[in-house]
């Protein structure tokens, strides 16, 4: 998954003819067209960037050839890149998890030997293709976007690794079920980032109304997943910009 924000550089966008701008516009839409469900241009609100382009692909490969494709854009010559996110979808598998490792454990089975190993790798399998419109989602129509960073605390107070695997899984059990009394208003996507951005999750909320993130993350909040263990990074937000919205905002 890639989150692209940038800006309008507005000096040399307003010293272009009108027809070259139309031009420049109607090419960038049609490749985002081209791009499918997978791609989403979205207005932002506030000062850290005019457009936030959302990419999910199946692979790093097929995303660098995405980020190249948008660099390569007549429109790309006008604009500022403010920052970027690299991540990919995670799913919160605790319970799951304990569950392997505790079966594992009844048979015996030497945590790390190649047959506790075996009997992993057997389980993600199997999860991968009963989850794989979970792990390959599309991106949802929604109106509304709110994108943020994330890390759990490492502190010598609260560190959230530090906990063990069960405490973990009870915690994020209940955070879990403040998010679902939302289910029918916000998808929420988590993605990881460990190892390919500054921070370790990403979190991507998608609504029709821009209130209910405000509601939700307040909520959540309060839960010891968040108040306990959670640092959170920048918010971004933005409205779905399709072809008219985008030749509106960008019309002089």
């Amino acid at each position: 998954m890639l989150h692209q924000m940038f800006q309008i550089s507005w000096g040399a966008w307003r010293n272009l003819a009108a027809g070259e701008r139309a031009e420049i516009l109607n090419e960038a839409y049609t490749v985002l067209e081209g791009m499918g469900a997978g791609t989403a241009l979205f207005s932002m609100f506030g000062h850290k960037g005019d457009f936030m382009l959302v990419h999910f692909r199946p692979g790093f490969e097929e995303l660098g050839e995405t980020e190249w494709a948008i660099r390569k854009l007549r429109l790309w010559d006008y604009c500022d890149a403010t920052t970027s996110y690299v991540s990919v979808v995670e799913l919160g598998l605790y319970e799951s998890t304990a569950k392997v490792y505790g079966g594992l454990a009844e048979k015996g089975i030497v945590p790390h030997t190649p047959e506790w190993k075996d009997g992993v790798a057997e389980t993600i399998e199997r999860q991968k293709t009963a989850m794989h419109s979970r792990i390959y989602p599309e991106i949802p129509p929604a109106r509304y976007c709110c994108f943020y960073p994330m890390d759990r605390k490492r502190g010598e107070d609260k560190n959230w690794y530090s906990l063990p695997l069960e405490e973990r899984a009870r915690l994020m059990h209940e955070h879990g079920m403040v998010g679902r009394r939302y289910a029918g208003d916000v998808k929420q996507i988590i993605t990881g980032s460990i190892g390919f951005d500054d921070w370790e999750w990403g979190v991507d909320l998608f609504a029709d109304d821009a209130l209910v993130f405000k509601k939700l993350i307040y909520e959540m909040r309060f839960d010891p997943v968040s108040a306990i263990y959670a640092e959170f990074g920048t918010f971004y937000l933005g409205i779905r910009c399709n072809y008219e919205r985008l030749r509106l905002l960008l019309t002089l």
